[in-house]
């Protein structure tokens, strides 16, 4: 995957599979690779029952979904890394420090992604224009982050469902949508 989103979690079971299978249907209009990976996923494993019903949900089949431990050339070839947690965030930049500019939590970057619609200016390139609409999204966003407050630490973790019910699965994915719809409109409009 190159230029592509790479969501990261735990163990690539619940919360970034949940999302890859989101932000595909999202994204589906737009030039925008989209995988997953856990930072603790043991490599071939299905995904959780629960995650496998909000990915049918989608309109895609996860059947053939299989769980991937991350490995640094993920990070290196990802356009923009977005984690479950802020734990995650600092593994993987520990893992591949050339990714840091681009790796955030997913909702600290559905944050920016707002803060940058709401100041037009913001999208407005300050240098040449970027190769690829992802790559120009995350120059936005990394700008819009002096604009605004940081943010309490429960604010940027997208809580586990692991353990949880399906409605609990759910609302984690509820949640993922909610984050990810920023990012899709940044994507479009900084491109």
């Amino acid at each position: 995957m190159v230029d592509g989103v790479l969501f990261v979690c735990h163990a690539n079971m619940c919360r970034s599979p949940m999302a890859e299978f989101i932000a595909r249907r999202l994204l589906r209009d737009l030039p925008v690779a989209v995988a997953s990976a856990g930072t603790d996923a043991l490599d071939g494993a299905p995904m959780h029952p629960y995650a496998i019903e909000v990915a049918a949900g989608t309109g895609a089949d996860p059947a053939a979904f299989r769980t991937r431990r991350l490995r640094p050339e993920h990070l290196t070839r990802a356009g923009l890394v977005l984690t479950a947690t802020r734990r995650q965030r600092s593994v993987c930049t520990a893992l591949a420090p050339a990714a840091l500019p681009r790796t955030f939590t997913l909702r600290q970057f559905a944050r920016l992604a707002a803060a940058a619609a709401e100041a037009p200016e913001a999208t407005e390139p300050a240098a040449p224009r970027a190769d690829s609409p992802l790559r120009a999204a995350v120059a936005v966003a990394a700008r819009a982050r002096g604009r605004l407050q940081p943010a309490t630490p429960d604010a940027d973790d997208l809580r586990d469902p692991i353990g949880g019910s399906p409605a609990d699965f759910r609302r984690c994915a509820e949640e993922i949508e909610r984050s990810i719809r920023p990012v899709l409109a940044l994507i479009g409009t900084a491109g």
